[in-house]
């Protein structure tokens, strides 16, 4: 009788575990494929305002920075940046960034994009496309001196 109690017990609590997973299962999935249709719609209409932002065109007009000269026009784009008619004063190491602000600080909170050349009128930057919206001003920035040489403000 005890062979038989200990087989059966086996058995009993073999099926257990086996209902148990089969009905979280089932709930999981159920979760799934609900969760997937509204992350899908929730997806696709973000697509779509993002992919507005990114075909969006911000301009501005360069104008330099204490003793610094820089002169030009910049447009922004969400996947280039653009500079037309630029000039700059001579600086070790100029970079282009995409800033909220013409100071230290959003320049340190900002996104550096490449290194500019000073004498070079016309240059474009391109990167991976992102929604470049959240950003008001692009700065000249010489990283080694951690000097700003100028900015325009987007429009």
């Amino acid at each position: 009788m005890r062979k038989t109690a200990i087989p059966a017990a086996a058995i009993l609590a073999l099926s257990l575990m086996l209902s148990a997973c089969s009905g979280a299962a089932t709930d999981t999935t159920s979760s799934e494929s609900t969760a997937p249709e509204s992350s899908t719609t929730e997806t696709e209409a973000g697509t779509d305002t993002d992919a507005e932002m990114m075909h969006e065109e911000h301009t501005g007009t360069f104008e330099g920075a204490g003793e610094h000269s820089v002169a030009g026009t910049v447009t922004v784009s969400g996947t280039e940046i653009v500079l037309e008619g630029y000039s700059s004063d001579e600086g070790p190491d100029l970079n282009i960034y995409l800033t909220n602000g013409n100071d230290e600080d959003a320049v340190a909170g900002g996104m550096q994009i490449d290194a500019v050349a000073y004498d070079e009128a016309s240059q474009t930057f391109t990167f991976d496309a992102m929604d470049v919206s959240g950003y008001d001003t692009v700065v000249i920035y010489c990283d080694k001196v951690k000097a700003i040489f100028g900015s325009a403000l987007l429009s």
